[in-house]
């Protein structure tokens, strides 16, 4: 299978399904330096104590994970038409992340929705579970929509993800991993545990046509609940991702999310309110599955708030650097769709990152490492327990 499968040029219309044409392999765009990038220089304002000079008993670990969803991530909250630019661009992005995860050396999990393994609508409905989940709000069940899916992911690049999951095989170190096969929402009233066992079996038979056994976890909108990591465990899920267990990130359903929190979860990203989001390599262990747990979503540029982008660069970036000095872990996530707009900022502030975590990997040793060597590091050492690490800030 080779990289550049799936590069797709997409016709833009307001309010039809877009037709595709599958091209020959491209070569990836080059992706733009940072506008007026300089050398990051360790924080001199106090915002927290410097690294100290103790000697290190482990390199940091610095991890990034993407949930991969295209339209399943986004259909009970945005129209296809409204969100139509995001998933054209995200289509288009995964190639040039790729290249640019080639150039730094970055190891990263993508975590798939297996809806989006198929290719034609055929092979998709044989895989459905037959037992789906019986949400409460019938919205946040996709099964009802797939009647008005195309046959083929080459009319329907919404709806399948065949070739985006072949260009992400195609290179080295990148993990495939889970986002359960419908964008499962495990704390929304309705739904059980046997439903949630089938639908993570149904991701697993659509991996394994492409010779993937699953073993690290996303859970959509990031709803872990504790009641089903049995479950995770029993479907071979070895590492999974969770936020941390602050007020500001504890997980909730939808109907316990507040604007409020949103907002200052928001402001968190530009200024330290909640500290330094880092954890401890020898906390995060089993027993299975193991909780890699999220430091920061990335969250994308926006012309409104660009002028600050810096703060959000310089934030994650003193987190980073923490973590190196310290022989912590860094977890950085977002969605491709997130870079859809605004592109080619997005990926410039990306580059700016990953050329700090080049900078850390010669100074002090930091490793890029997906979630799955995360856990079997982890698992090797044959710890038990996990918990954040407290940083001062």
């Amino acid at each position: 299978m080779t990289g550049a499968i799936g590069r797709y040029v997409i016709g833009r219309f307001a309010n039809t399904r877009c037709p595709v044409r599958l091209l020959m392999p491209l070569r990836p765009s080059p992706v733009p330096a940072a506008p007026s990038a300089t050398p990051w220089r360790p924080p001199t304002d106090g915002e927290v104590p410097p690294p100290t000079t103790a000697a290190r008993e482990s390199t940091g670990t610095f991890v990034i994970s993407l949930d991969c969803e295209l339209y399943w991530g986004v259909r009970d909250k945005r129209t296809l038409d409204a969100y139509r630019e995001n998933l054209v661009g995200d289509r288009l992005v995964v190639p040039r992340l790729l290249a640019l995860f080639d150039e730094f050396g970055i190891r990263a999990t993508w975590a798939f929705v297996g809806l989006l393994f198929y290719r034609d609508r055929e092979s998709l409905l044989a895989g459905l579970p037959e037992l789906r989940p019986t949400y409460a709000d019938g919205r946040f069940s996709p099964y009802p929509e797939l009647a008005e899916m195309g046959e083929t992911e080459e009319d329907d690049p919404f709806h399948y993800g065949g070739s985006l999951v072949e260009a992400v095989l195609g290179h080295d170190g990148q993990e495939v991993a889970s986002h359960t096969f419908s964008h499962y929402y495990c704390l929304e009233p309705g739904q059980t545990v046997e439903e949630f066992r089938a639908d993570l079996a149904a991701a697993s038979r659509a991996a394994a046509q492409y010779g993937v056994a699953l073993s690290s976890l996303v859970f959509p909108r990031n709803q872990t609940n504790d009641d089903y990591l049995a479950a995770c465990r029993e479907c071979g899920i070895r590492a999974y991702r969770r936020n941390t267990q602050t007020w500001l990130y504890r997980e909730k359903n939808e109907g316990g999310e507040t604007t409020f929190r949103r907002a200052i979860r928001y402001a968190d990203a530009f200024v330290n309110i909640s500290g330094y989001r880092v954890h401890d390599p020898a906390e995060v262990s089993g027993p299975l599955p193991v909780n890699v747990p999220a430091s920061r979503f990335f969250y994308p540029s926006k012309r409104v708030t660009a002028p600050f982008d810096r703060l959000r660069m310089r934030r994650i970036r003193r987190e980073m650097t923490y973590a190196a000095e310290h022989g912590l872990l860094y977890h950085l996530w977002w969605h491709p769709h997130n870079f859809g707009r605004e592109t080619e900022t997005n990926l410039a502030l990306l580059r700016d990152v990953l050329e700090h975590y080049r900078h850390l990997h010669e100074t002090a040793g930091m490793q890029s490492r997906t979630m799955r060597e995360v856990a079997e590091a982890a698992i090797a050492r044959g710890e038990t327990g996990t918990a954040e690490t407290p940083i001062p800030g």
